[in-house]
């Protein structure tokens, strides 16, 4: 008997009407993602990749269709069900049950990682965009979520920087962690071990 996947679509669908017209920016996506993959969403601007990335983190309820997770059914949920459902697969350290001092040292050690160690009282606003996206991402990574979703993750990074974080994501999907990340990056894209690709809404052949 195969397990249960993670994530589970069938025929979703996002759209936005204009009076009488209604264009589609996701069409029928019908999609299983197992746990423990490590999944690539490829395709051009406008393909629908970033919107599908924000359905699956129920950041967007306006959408038509079924989304299970983990066997919970997402569309039938009314919003804070589908938040605290949300949480409690990928939760950030301020909702941890973690004191403050603890929670500051996991973040100072990580960015310590990257480098950036010095930086970490800034405001965000003072940090470059690069910073800012690595401190992101060493605040998601702390809370070993059983769940990473990822958009462009090194878009505004070095390439050597861009590297470290695909390799970490490397190193906790070998350890269970799913990871759905939206990529232009043939080279990142690599690192995953399923591409799927998306052209005007639609899923096409992976």
């Amino acid at each position: 008997m195969m397990p249960e996947p993670l994530i589970a679509l069938r025929n979703v669908e996002k759209s936005f009407s204009h009076g009488v017209s209604r264009t589609f920016v996701l069409r029928r996506i019908t999609l299983d993602i197992a746990q423990g993959e490590f999944v690539s969403v490829m395709g051009p601007s406008g393909a629908g990749k970033s919107t599908l990335l924000h359905i699956l983190g129920m950041h967007d309820a306006a959408w038509a269709g079924e989304y299970d997770l983990l066997g919970q059914p997402v569309h039938g949920l009314r919003t804070k069900h589908r938040q605290a459902l949300g949480r409690s697969h990928d939760v950030p350290l301020s909702y941890r049950n973690v004191p403050r001092p603890e929670r500051q040292g996991l973040v100072a050690d990580t960015l310590d990682r990257f480098q950036i160690v010095g930086k970490k009282d800034l405001y965000p606003s003072q940090l470059s965009g690069g910073q800012q996206q690595l401190v992101g991402v060493a605040r998601a990574l702390i809370a070993r979520p059983k769940l990473i979703l990822a958009d462009e993750p090194t878009g505004n990074l070095h390439s050597s920087q861009g590297r470290e974080i695909m390799e970490l994501f490397t190193k906790l999907n070998a350890e269970g962690t799913t990871i759905v990340q939206v990529t232009h990056s043939d080279a990142n894209a690599a690192y995953g071990t399923r591409i799927i690709q998306l052209r005007d809404g639609w899923l096409v052949d992976e």
